[in-house]
């Protein structure tokens, strides 16, 4: 980087004011805003209408499965091109321009097309055209935000995240429910209507709002040696980053687990009458948990440090899962260790995102944070694999493979957990 452009940054993020937080992370809003109601209540319908319904699981998990491992290979990717581009008008936002307009343009193909293999592509050419502008732009909070300041960053990019996740589903819900009743497809358009406006309203509040640098391109590397060198992680040089990355898949894991299986775990195990309505209310007190914790979490690690409260969530989640374990057949307390698990969730996702902030290598920062989605979507990739597992030992007594569930979810987050005490760089205590 030269002095100027040198001198720029870091002037950029002396003036770095309250409203900045909310500008560099509203895209992130609008991302979980489009795919938690795509995967957790438009695509399970719309696939009813063309799959059968005793294969209906093995097609929706297919679809998804592909989709997260087409985004552990497009982040990265986009990142680090992102990273070695020069526009004169940043490096990230034109990535986050093409790739929202692409995700806009696929988007009305779930509703024209009525075969499983028509959506299928067209979810897949979703996924990596959102992806395309979820790797640079996730690269904000290193490039403009001061370094004292990222944990909170992290915590309002987590917090507007989680709201995100929740702002559309129930009034998308309503919806849907008609157009599952058989009312047309007015209410399906209705539905991804409102989920285009939300993303392209997000996409031009960032393109507008936020101020980059220009690009300097931060590599003489052609594209395809950029793209070979995509996944290219130095273990000796990055080995924090490493270890972050296993810490990370394994945390994420057990709560994709918990989140994926919940409704069939309270159906058979605990008997509630309502799953679905039951399954609400665990994941309503979660996310009030997730709102609570996310920006004092985010906050507080800007003053004490990432790893120990990123540790003691972990072990606050394993505490949860064992208290379910023994208490399994008590839906109160099921409901309060999902609130447990919320706020432990929301704290570990605010301090962990900071932490990653930290330990990026400089001058590829959109790369690195694109790899720990390796973490993050190949957590929830492999998280569905454990479902043979619950049927096979279901079949071996009443509900041993729910238990079998738990124990492994317990493992992975106290695995996760002391994994984190191997980082032995940034993010350990007070950053100066």
């Amino acid at each position: 980087m030269s002095p100027l452009c040198y001198s720029l940054s870091i002037r950029m993020k002396d003036r770095f004011g309250s409203i900045d937080y909310v500008k560099i992370t509203i895209f992130g809003f609008a991302l979980t805003a489009l795919w938690q109601p795509l995967h957790t209540i438009i695509l399970p319908l719309r696939l009813l209408d063309f799959v059968a319904e005793s294969q209906k699981n093995t097609y929706l998990g297919l679809l998804t499965f592909t989709g997260l491992i087409l985004a552990m290979a497009v982040q990265p990717i986009a990142g680090a091109i992102s990273d070695r581009s020069g526009f004169r008008w940043g490096r990230r936002r034109p990535y986050i321009l093409i790739g929202t307009i692409l995700a806009v343009l696929f988007l009305p193909g779930i509703g024209f097309f009525g075969s499983y293999a028509a959506i299928f592509i067209i979810y897949c050419l979703m996924q990596i055209s959102s992806n395309t502008a979820q790797g640079p732009y996730q690269a904000f909070i290193p490039d403009l935000v001061p370094d004292g300041r990222r944990g909170l960053a992290s915590g309002v990019k987590t917090l507007l995240e989680i709201l995100g996740g929740v702002a559309l589903m129930y009034p998308l819900a309503l919806f849907m429910d008609r157009y599952s009743a058989g009312e047309g497809g007015y209410w399906l358009w209705l539905v991804l209507g409102a989920l285009a406006v939300v993303l392209l309203g997000a996409m031009i509040a960032t393109i507008l709002l936020v101020k980059e640098r220009p690009g300097v391109s931060g590599s003489q590397l052609s594209l395809f040696s950029a793209l070979y060198r995509s996944f290219k992680i130095d273990v000796k040089v990055n080995r924090d980053f490493v270890w972050f990355l296993v810490s990370r898949l394994l945390i994420l894991m057990a709560f994709a687990t918990l989140q994926t299986f919940v409704l069939y775990f309270l159906r058979d195990v605990v008997g509630v009458a309502n799953p679905a309505t039951a399954t609400a209310r665990f994941s309503i007190v979660a996310v009030v948990g997730m709102l609570a914790a996310v920006y004092p979490a985010g906050r507080l690690s800007d003053r004490i440090g990432r790893r120990p409260i990123a540790v003691t969530s972990g072990l606050l989640s394993a505490l949860g899962i064992l208290l379910i374990f023994f208490f399994q057949e008590s839906f109160m307390l099921i409901i309060i260790c999902g609130g447990l698990m919320g706020v432990s969730f929301g704290a570990f996702m605010s301090t962990n995102w900071a932490l990653a902030t930290d330990l990026v290598a400089k001058g590829e920062e959109a790369r690195y944070l694109g790899l720990t989605n390796l973490a993050t979507a190949g957590g929830a990739a492999l998280a569905r694999l454990i479902g043979p597992v619950i049927d096979r030992f279901n079949a071996y007594g009443p509900n041993w493979g729910y238990q079998v569930m738990l124990l492994a979810c317990f493992a992975y987050f106290v695995a996760g957990s002391l994994l984190l005490l191997k980082i032995k760089a940034r993010g350990l205590t007070k950053v100066a």
